[in-house]
């Protein structure tokens, strides 16, 4: 059933699916049409709005920037690579193969949203190799879809950012219901480990499914794909005093001690207390540890900035539509309706189909959380429901949709070869699947 449905939504998504640039822009007219239609404020109004947007989350982008950045840094040196490429060699059958890439995925997104994108990339591009090497056909698509559909997961592991804002002292959750909510109560829940592992399991259940057999069709990862760069090659050897120092391991090593340093310390005063800064500095940390010396670091940071650079460049338009949903009041009527008709066992699911709603104006897994977390704490305060629950709906509507929001799979993609619309017919059914798992998740703990 599941292969006969993705059929007609690979070959939509193929016809129809405009690149990810191309559906920012397209995004920010509609959400400009909107806002001139049902919100308060005129054309001028709405063009500062926009404009004042761009840099509106600059502190919040930086911090972003920098999770996707160090992660891929980290996904990319020779360890973690080589590592990469060993594993790829595990799965022996087209369908293992499937399964094997969206888990690694899912285990790498839970560890970082930026390692996560950029380890699924490596891992399906290294299976699609080994496969090519032994003479397993392989959809590729399907494989890079695998990896992409195991970034679902993101926000419920440990670079959540709507989690770790509600963690952060002094942030907008603290001024709103006036504590922080520790991320014992969020991200590692019981509840949360628990639906952590359902829909893993319910990825890996649907990829699988959507094996391709007999007379499907196959397209097999591309020629210019297969061969291996070169990236182990000993560098030229140091020739002069700034040579030396360039190629000298005590140079990354010095500041990566002292960073292990302040982490320890860190967490002996504050306790297990994530905020996206320590998660930065963890990821830093670890990257200095296992680099040769700053020519290395400097090689690893250039490539990532290549491969992200698109990315970034789309953050400030969607910075934009938040500036221009937040002014006209289309945020606060789209989070407003769902609270309205919301009782203490629904406000959860609401939540969460609000979050994924927006979510495909607003892909800011922090940003989104900004405008709707104290619309929705509040109602949740209103009515005795517990802000951890609502915390975690909006972190699941955030992830949910960005199965279908091309936003975050261009990092992924650019380290695989491919398109939005090569992978976004298979994600589109991953994306009902893990659905009913989130939904279910908040049905039962509203009932409870």
């Amino acid at each position: 059933m599941l292969r006969a449905l993705s059929r007609p939504l690979v070959a939509g998504v193929e016809r129809f699916m405009p690149g990810a640039f191309v559906f920012a822009v397209v995004l920010s007219v509609i959400v400009a049409v909107l806002a001139l239609i049902f919100g308060d404020v005129g054309p001028v109004e709405l063009t500062l709005a926009w404009g004042d947007g761009l840099a509106g989350l600059l502190d919040f982008m930086t911090q972003v920037a920098l999770v996707l950045l160090l992660g891929y840094t980290l996904a990319t040196t020779r360890q973690v690579k080589a590592a990469l490429v060993r594993v790829a060699e595990v799965p022996r059958s087209p369908r293992a193969a499937y399964v094997f890439v969206a888990l690694i995925a899912s285990l790498a997104s839970l560890i970082s949203f930026g390692l996560g994108l950029v380890v699924g990339g490596v891992i399906a591009l290294e299976v699609g190799r080994a496969a090519r090497r032994r003479g397993t056909p392989l959809h590729y698509p399907l494989l890079v879809a695998s990896a992409y559909s195991g970034f679902v997961v993101w926000h419920m592991g440990y670079s959540a950012t709507g989690p770790l804002a509600a963690a952060t002292p002094g942030s907008f959750v603290e001024e709103a219901i006036g504590r922080t909510i520790p991320i014992t109560e969020t991200v590692f829940s019981l509840w949360n480990l628990i639906a952590i592992a359902v829909t893993v399991a319910a990825i890996l259940g649907t990829v699988a499914l959507l094996t391709p057999k007999g007379d499907d069709r196959i397209v097999e990862l591309p020629d210019r794909m297969v061969e291996e760069e070169d990236e182990d090659a000993a560098p030229a050897p140091p020739s002069t005093p700034a040579e030396r120092l360039e190629a000298s391991r005590l140079i990354t090593l010095v500041p990566a001690v002292a960073l292990l340093g302040y982490l320890v310390v860190y967490f002996v005063q504050e306790g297990f207390d994530l905020t996206l800064d320590i998660v930065n500095w963890s990821f830093l940390a670890a990257i200095l540890l296992l680099v040769r010396g700053p020519r290395e670091l400097s090689d690893l940071v250039g490539g990532a900035v290549r491969t992200v650079g698109e990315v970034l460049l789309q953050y400030p338009l969607y910075a934009g539509i938040i500036g221009m949903m937040t002014a006209s009041g289309l945020a606060a009527q789209l989070s407003g309706f769902f609270t309205t008709v919301a009782g203490p066992g629904t406000l959860g699911v609401l939540a969460f189909l609000s979050a994924g709603l927006l979510n495909m104006f607003v892909p800011s897994g922090g940003g989104q959380f900004a405008v709707q977390a104290p619309i929705f704490l509040d109602a949740a305060n209103s009515i005795g429901v517990d802000p951890a629950v609502i915390t975690m709906a909006i972190a699941y509507g955030d992830q949910w949709t960005n199965l279908v929001q091309p936003f975050w799979a261009v990092p992924l993609l650019a380290v695989a070869g491919l398109g939005v619309r090569d992978i976004f017919g298979f994600t589109a059914i991953t994306f009902l699947v893990s659905g009913l798992v989130f939904g279910g998740t908040l049905l039962v703990l509203g009932a409870g």
